[in-house]
């Protein structure tokens, strides 16, 4: 199983950026594919997910109204829309699947058995 990362990059305060993520390695979808974001000194946090079987979104507070999280079926492709960002925005994104296993809480990493490699997004002021 691979999960190719893309995108991110620097940014000034107000722009956008779109992360991608593709999946490879199995016949069927995943069930749930979500981005985690790490900056240096923090510990990891949840960003968004979706379901990969009739697409509910979940959102961190601090990124609801911003990010969109979204999913290409055929292609077993995941997006991270990421609008109006914010100096505090920056860090190491991580996306993440679960894959032939059932997901409990979206916002747990535990849920989530295959990683991509983390991409950078860093946001000027």
């Amino acid at each position: 199983v691979q999960l190719q990362a893309s995108g991110g990059g620097v940014v000034q305060a107000g722009g956008s950026l779109r992360l991608s993520c593709a999946a490879s390695g199995h016949s069927y979808n995943p069930n749930a594919l979500a981005y985690f974001r790490q900056a240096p000194g923090r510990e990891r946090e949840f960003v968004g997910a979706i379901a990969w079987s009739g697409g509910k979104t979940f959102y961190a507070e601090s990124v609801k109204d911003r990010f969109t999280i979204s999913r290409n079926n055929p292609k077993n492709e995941g997006y991270l829309q990421m609008n109006a960002l914010k100096p505090e925005d920056t860090a190491v994104y991580y996306c993440a699947v679960a894959w032939g296993r059932p997901i409990g809480t979206f916002s747990d990493p535990a849920q989530y058995n295959y990683w991509g490699r983390g991409t950078q997004v860093t946001v000027s002021s």
